[in-house]
């Protein structure tokens, strides 16, 4: 993946459904939201998909703020994971219905590189174009953490890159 707003998915198994919120410009950071869905009972999955990206823009002097439901970082992990412990903005008990709004105005402002958020249900349409419209204008990354359910009939994809974890095991 680049920072850039364009997943290589070349890794990817020509089944995985993948479509880009925005196609790469000569800009290196011109904003995304990602979906990723994953299996709880499987976190290292997500780790191993998600950590080098989340290292590279480690480097860039802007904030990586984890909006996390119920979990603590633990500050070990942050360091051992090879993460910016000084740039890592962590704030956990979020109410779901808080996190798409905190998410759109944290994007907005431009001061963070990667916004994590985690949510239950799938977004609507307005709510993803709010997300693309708020990352692009604060030039980051929002990556919208969602576990699977096993009765989830999903309608249709919108656009964005969705990375399914059990296609990895």
């Amino acid at each position: 993946m680049y920072t850039s707003g364009y997943a290589n998915h070349s890794t990817m198994t020509s089944a995985t459904p993948v479509r880009h919120s925005r196609v790469a410009s000569t800009q290196a950071s011109s904003g995304l939201i990602s979906e990723v869905v994953y299996h709880e009972d499987q976190p290292m999955m997500t780790q191993l998909l998600l950590l080098p990206l989340l290292q590279q823009l480690g480097q860039q002097s802007r904030w990586q703020l984890w909006l996390t439901p119920q979990q603590k970082l633990s500050r070990e992990w942050v360091q051992d994971s090879g993460l910016p412990l000084t740039k890592v903005m962590q704030l956990s008990q979020m109410s779901p219905c808080n996190t798409l709004e905190s998410m759109i105005r944290a994007l907005r402002t431009g001061n963070y590189s990667v916004v994590i958020g985690w949510l239950s249900d799938e977004l609507t349409e307005d709510e993803h174009a709010r997300l693309v419209m708020a990352a692009e204008e604060g030039q980051a990354i929002g990556f919208l953490m969602r576990p699977v359910r096993a009765t989830s009939t999903a309608t249709r994809q919108l656009n964005g890159l969705k990375i399914h974890s059990n296609f990895y095991h």
